[in-house]
């Protein structure tokens, strides 16, 4: 999945909308996908998500390739939905989904991180009165859409390991290893960003 994530330039009309805009954009879009019920309302969002796809041209055959790894997540979904409501629930939920990974998807690989980052940070700076710190906001942001590819990453070496030795099979010789290596990655992002100063204030010098 870690291709959702990739910028990919271009100079598209979806490209040149402002990074604030399309975050607005795409968290509209998901609280009215949640409020309002009904099959029209996901016709519509994916119809109108698969229309941004294709204007800003990111091209479908890798945005597909990048969501192989949710299809098993769909089928489960749909599955549990399906048992719990029938039929009509079950695709309008899966639908809904699908729209919001669409838009998302177009929002991160239409759009510079930085770019990102600064309409975080600018939509946060009226709720520091209420104790908000917007740059925080912003780094943990960014530290998370970078740490969604490099997870995909050690997902993949751990399964090419596992494989190795002939035991591709077993779930704990794939995930232990992962989650290990994740949080390692993780505890040393920390360190790093103390060690730069990040959070001085709430880590003072001893």
């Amino acid at each position: 999945m870690s291709e959702l994530f990739a910028h990919v330039p271009g100079t598209t009309v979806v490209h040149r909308v402002p990074a604030g805009l399309k975050l607005l954009t795409l968290l509209a879009t998901s609280i009215t996908l949640m409020l309002v019920r009904g099959p029209l309302t996901t016709v519509v969002g994916l119809v109108l998500a698969a229309a941004v796809v294709t204007v800003s041209r990111i091209g479908w055959s890798r945005l597909l390739w990048g969501m192989r790894g949710l299809v098993i997540i769909l089928v489960l979904l749909g599955a549990y939905q399906w048992w719990r409501g029938g039929w009509p629930r079950s695709v309008e939920v899966v639908g809904d989904l699908v729209t919001i990974v669409l838009i998302a998807s177009v929002v991160t690989m239409t759009t510079p991180i930085d770019r990102m980052l600064d309409a975080v940070t600018t939509g946060l700076g009226p709720l520091r009165p209420l104790g908000v710190r917007p740059a925080r906001v912003a780094l943990a942001v960014s530290l998370t859409l970078q740490l969604i590819p490099i997870a995909f990453g050690l997902i993949a070496e751990s399964r090419d390991a596992a494989r190795a030795r002939g035991i591709e099979r077993s779930i704990r010789a794939r995930m232990i290893p992962t989650v290990i290596r994740v949080v390692a990655h993780a505890r040393t992002t920390g360190d790093a960003l103390w060690a730069r100063g990040v959070d001085d204030d709430e880590h003072p010098a001893r």
